[in-house]
């Protein structure tokens, strides 16, 4: 791993009770209004001379009172707030107690000024959509760590936005670095495998969370058959019963499925020794033809289906009036759990053409971190106490989705995985579930093998940790250029905006008609003027 040399600041004496002194430094919740007088920058402003201020202004302070204000900013909904209710303890295997009181961006204060001896003041600000992100950081909005998706990482690495991580945070001989330590073998390799102007992911991202894509379904209405294939989206049977994505790359990542699963499902194609590497191109086909016919598609789909949505689908299903749901599987896990109270099982289901890899991450800004090593200890370290094995369990329960930590050396995740999902020791009806891919990095490892009831078989298990089979039919979605986008753009307004197929045959008539008139009529006044 390469990064960027940061100096070292040696850390503080065992301290005790620190609470009162950062009282006043704690991260803001998510739902309060910043205080520009403060310094802070609000999610909600897009006034980039404001910002820039404001971020001038919040340094200025933080040097002046030793103060290091951090500027994190993060999808809604997304980190634990804390506030549990005692019962919601949970008591894990290894004796390790999980437990919310604070949310945790609150207490990463005190913990990094117990380990550190410097005060940090986290404000933190959240986001709805990666455009919504862009669109901030393009208006000025100043952030010191952010975490976006993956190929808005890739888009802010070609835009050299991005400041690499040091080299102190890839030591795993520290203590304290939990990421590097305890992050997936597997997550390790994709982010080391990939690249972007020649340079890994890894070294200038971070992993939070993971998952793929998939069919949320209600088995009473949908087979398990008919939910594993992305043509659901067009199934004149589920007409209008069946949401996809409002955003242009998940819902032609879908259509793309449809349109390419004769090949996708060839089983020349599948048993290809370059399998993986051309299923990673079929599913970034960008060109002009492709974009075309994916479109007319999505014509189709648009007719089809009940609604484009970002987060109403989940909600839908559960109410009853949709049957299926294009959906994330940390989105997926959330629902299933909500259906479960009102007394409906849902399923998911991972498409046999392909699936969608994708990632949240943390990358540090130049923007903000402006060369200051104070804030780049800070923002690595918040990374590093979020990515704390107990930590990490706090937001998987929080939020539904998967950490990409799977621990090293200590048990609390797999141990997590067994409290949430493992079988009762009397019960009959199970299956062995085995993740060592995600653990140890090999999928044949006996070690990491969970003992399931059945019942989780294409439900919250094997939605929030897919298994190895769904993982080698994976593909992940890059960024495209800027030629492509504005292809895939223009397609995308006129799938949403206006749909040529819903024109009525006799508005046609007509229309053809008045360009018939109005042809005869100029050729009429023609021959009329040549006559004088």
């Amino acid at each position: 791993m390469l990064g960027a040399s940061l100096p070292v600041y040696a850390k503080a004496p065992e301290t005790g009770n620190v609470t009162n002194v950062v009282s006043d430094g704690k991260g803001r919740n998510i739902n309060d209004e910043a205080d520009p007088a403060e310094g802070s920058v609000s999610a909600d402003n897009k006034d980039g001379d404001k910002a820039g201020n404001t971020a001038s202004d919040g340094n200025a302070a933080g040097k002046g009172d030793d103060v290091v204000t951090l500027r994190v900013c993060n999808w809604e909904e997304y980190i634990d707030l804390g506030g549990w209710d005692e019962d919601e303890a949970m008591e894990l295997e290894n004796g390790q107690t999980i437990y919310g009181d604070r949310p945790i961006y609150q207490e990463f204060e005190d913990w990094y000024y117990e380990n550190y001896g410097v005060k940090v003041k986290v404000e933190y600000s959240c986001f709805g959509t990666n455009e919504e992100l862009y669109s901030m950081l393009t208006l000025g909005d100043k952030y010191d760590l952010v975490c976006p998706s993956d190929y808005l990482i890739m888009k802010l690495m070609k835009e050299e936005a991005v400041v690499p991580f040091s080299d102190e945070f890839f030591d795993e001989s520290k203590e304290d670095n939990y990421y590097v330590k305890g992050v997936s073998p597997y997550i390790r390799n994709v982010f080391d495998e990939n690249e972007i102007n020649g340079e890994s992911w890894s070294k200038y991202a971070a992993g939070y969370m993971w998952g793929l894509t998939g069919i949320l379904y209600n088995p009473e209405y949908v087979s398990y058959d008919e939910a594993s294939t992305w043509a659901i989206i067009n199934n004149p049977k589920f007409s209008r019963q069946v949401t996809v994505k409002d955003n242009v790359r998940d819902t032609y990542f879908a259509a793309l499925g449809v349109y390419k699963h004769d090949l996708l499902t060839s089983d020349e194609f599948v048993n290809a020794s370059d399998y993986s590497n051309r299923l990673l191109e079929e599913m970034n086909d960008v060109s002009e033809d492709t974009i075309d016919d994916v479109g007319n598609l999505l014509q189709d789909v648009r007719d089809n289906v009940y609604a484009f949505e970002t987060d109403s689908g989940k909600a839908d299903i559960v109410s009853g009036k949709i049957v299926a749901n294009y959906q994330w599987s940390g989105d997926a896990v959330y629902a299933m759990d909500q259906a479960e109270e009102d007394g409906v099982s849902l399923d998911f289901a991972i498409p046999e053409e392909c699936t969608n890899l994708w990632f949240d991450g943390w990358v540090m800004l130049k923007s903000g971190i402006s060369e200051d090593p104070r804030k780049q200890q800070a923002a690595e370290a918040f990374v590093n106490y979020v990515s704390r094995p107990d930590n990490a369990v706090r937001n998987m329960y929080y939020i539904g989705y998967t950490s990409v930590i799977s621990g090293g050396d200590d048990d609390t995740i797999i141990d997590y995985v067994d409290y949430n999902f493992g079988a009762e020791e009397d019960e009959e009806d199970t299956f062995d579930y085995n993740l060592g891919y995600f653990f140890a990095g090999d999928e044949n490892s006996e070690d990491y093998i969970v003992t399931a009831p059945m019942e989780q078989m294409n439900r919250q298990l094997t939605a929030q940790y897919p298994s190895a089979e769904d993982i080698s039919h994976s593909a992940i979605m890059l960024c495209f250029d800027d030629d492509a986008a504005a292809n895939i753009n223009q397609m995308w307004i006129d799938v949403r905006c206006y749909n040529i197929k819903d024109v009525p045959v006799g508005i046609w008539i007509f229309a053809g008609a008045v360009v018939v008139l109005i042809v005869a009529a100029i050729v009429r006044r023609k021959m009329q003027m040549r006559k004088y």
